[in-house]
């Protein structure tokens, strides 16, 4: 019995890490997309693809969700996927790749934080102090920006705290769904959850943008939006829900680092986006601390979790 937690935990990780190195990618596609269209098109059609590749999901799985849990649901569909997704992109409208994916690495710090509120998970003395350099990592690299808020192609601290703002929301979206998922199975969960999210979109975003472009847009630009839809977000949130049910959250968080990583790699080498010295020193911090928290730093979980009233 010992081995097959050990083994499910190894997997966890494993797929809570893949996630983390695809999630890398989504600035860089999101940025070609966001050439050619709004920020709100972009994401419409991020999700219009992810829903085109869980439609064989969606037709084999059921759930029955209590009209409680349908209101979970609902919820952290809703701050999951329009509010997240659209702060965050237009963070991403307002900075660079490379900058905006270095910002993600807040995140593990604010699951870490999140999990020891809502889902009393306990740190001990070195977690909390992993979790000041990456506050003090995160600081270095949007201060570090250029203080503009129009589109120029460099870094902006309004476009940086946009994003950290999104990833605070969605610490409600990563929790709600590891408290469903506690009772359902993570694969319907998922399913569900991005399909109601998406419908959400679909009545937003031509209010709000007009109706989004079909004609006069790139094969480079569908390309990007395909592959943002079905491995930055299909896949990667299959595979993140699924190593939820296996391992600690605060454990898991470590692994979004993965995505900061491969984002500022993509923008730098495929964007040609430079970072200033504060900025590598700020992302090392980052990275540094989040590797503590996981290695070195002791979790206790205990069974309850509230996170939606």
């Amino acid at each position: 019995m010992h081995s097959h937690r050990t083994q499910n935990k190894f997997l966890g990780f494993t797929a809570c890490g893949v996630a983390g190195a695809l999630w890398g990618t989504g600035f860089f596609f999101g940025k070609i997309a966001l050439r050619e269209m709004s920020v709100g098109h972009m994401v419409f059609y991020r999700f219009f693809f992810a829903i085109i590749a869980l439609l064989p999901l969606l037709a084999i799985q059921r759930i029955h969700l209590s009209r409680r849990e349908w209101i979970t649901l609902l919820f952290v569909s809703f701050i999951g996927v329009p509010l997240q997704f659209l702060l965050q992109f237009q963070g991403l409208a307002m900075t660079t790749v490379a900058h905006a994916a270095l910002m993600v690495g807040t995140m593990p710090v604010i699951l870490a934080v999140g999990a020891a509120i809502f889902a009393h998970e306990r740190m001990n003395l070195t977690g909390w102090l992993a979790l000041a350099a990456s506050t003090s990592g995160a600081a270095l690299i949007a201060l570090g920006g250029h203080h503009s808020t129009v589109h120029t192609g460099d870094p902006s601290l309004a476009g940086d705290l946009l994003i950290v703002l999104s990833l605070a929301i969605a610490l409600f979206w990563v929790l709600g769904n590891k408290q469903l998922m506690q009772r359902h199975s993570s694969l319907g969960i998922t399913a569900y959850g991005l399909l109601s999210g998406f419908l959400m979109l679909a009545i937003w975003v031509p209010l709000h943008s007009g109706m989004p472009p079909v004609h006069g847009i790139s094969l480079r630009a569908w390309g990007a939006l395909a592959a943002s839809g079905v491995l930055c977000t299909a896949a990667t949130t299959l595979l993140w829900n699924w190593g939820l049910t296996q391992v600690p959250a605060s454990q898991a968080g470590v692994f979004l680092n993965l995505e900061p990583m491969m984002g500022s790699i993509l923008g730098i080498t495929l964007l040609g986006e430079h970072l200033g010295t504060s900025a590598w020193i700020g992302g090392a911090l980052i990275l540094a601390a989040a590797i503590t928290l996981t290695t070195h730093s002791q979790v206790h979980e205990r069974s309850s979790m509230k996170v939606v009233a």
